[in-house]
């Protein structure tokens, strides 16, 4: 029996356009709750939500069972922390903060078995082998192992075409607020020459034959990132939805005192 089919990382290889939100709760109950709302993907943040490898595993089993493709955001590059999400049964990874194509050489490397890559042997012990239940994993893991690449800061952008160059890369996402703050507009993604240099990116991304990337909650942004090319489509983020929400609630609802 092969590794499960992985179906986002067919949708972006063909195209589609595929949407979903930013999971940050960092625990099991939200994210089955998101699960039932029909978004192409939720991605549990690994990098600024208080997660670990037994959260992550948790919302990764009860996203599993829903019609939304599960993807795990890396704190860093880290090839342990990378060689654990793959394990506990994560198939789509978001890396962020790569600013070089050895850097991104070296990520994709820690994803992949030997010999395309460096991910270490232990699926005997792994969710992600159904423990030994899968008994081709190890063969056929690789095949449906989606890798993508966070590209947040002017070093990136320099090297995008370095990192764009290494083949068994899926796609790139642009990490609009990072970039902005980098490039001196910290808090406004909007701001014109960083939304050109968004822009720019996506289309570049897209005419390298990968996947580009992008969050945002702003509907205009959304299309015309989608205009220019993004396939990979953040567009919210359930701590400010829920958070946003209770604020509107209780402002409808003041205490009076």
């Amino acid at each position: 029996m092969p590794a499960p089919v992985n179906t986002l990382k067919r949708r972006l290889a063909a195209g589609k356009v595929s949407y979903g939100i930013w999971v940050g709760l960092a625990d099991a109950y939200p994210a089955e709750i998101a699960a039932t709302a029909g978004f192409d993907w939720l991605l549990i943040d690994g990098e600024h939500a208080p997660n670990d490898i037994r959260s992550l595993s948790a919302q990764l089993a009860v996203i599993e069972g829903s019609a939304s493709a599960p993807v795990i955001r890396m704190p860093d590059d880290n090839q342990a922390g990378i060689k654990q999400a793959l394990d506990i049964g994560a198939q789509t990874l978001l890396i962020p903060m790569i600013e070089s194509g050895e850097q991104a050489q070296r990520a994709v490397e820690s994803c992949l078995y030997p010999p395309e890559g460096k991910r270490g042997v232990g699926s005997a012990l792994a969710r992600a082998s159904r423990f030994g239940a899968i008994g081709d994993y190890l063969t056929t893991a690789n095949d449906e192992i989606c890798i993508i690449l966070q590209v947040e800061s002017r070093a990136g952008l320099a090297a995008l075409d370095d990192i764009l160059a290494i083949e068994r890369l899926d796609a790139v996402f642009i990490g609009p607020s990072d970039l902005a703050s980098d490039m001196g507009y910290p808090g406004k993604p909007g701001e014109p020459v960083v939304k050109a240099a968004i822009m720019d990116a996506l289309a570049r991304i897209k005419a390298a034959g990968k996947a580009p990337g992008i969050l945002t909650t702003d509907a205009a942004y959304i299309e015309d990132a989608v205009a220019a090319g993004a396939t990979f489509v953040g567009v919210g983020i359930d701590v400010t939805i829920l958070s946003g929400a209770l604020r509107a609630l209780a402002a409808r609802y003041p205490s009076g005192v």
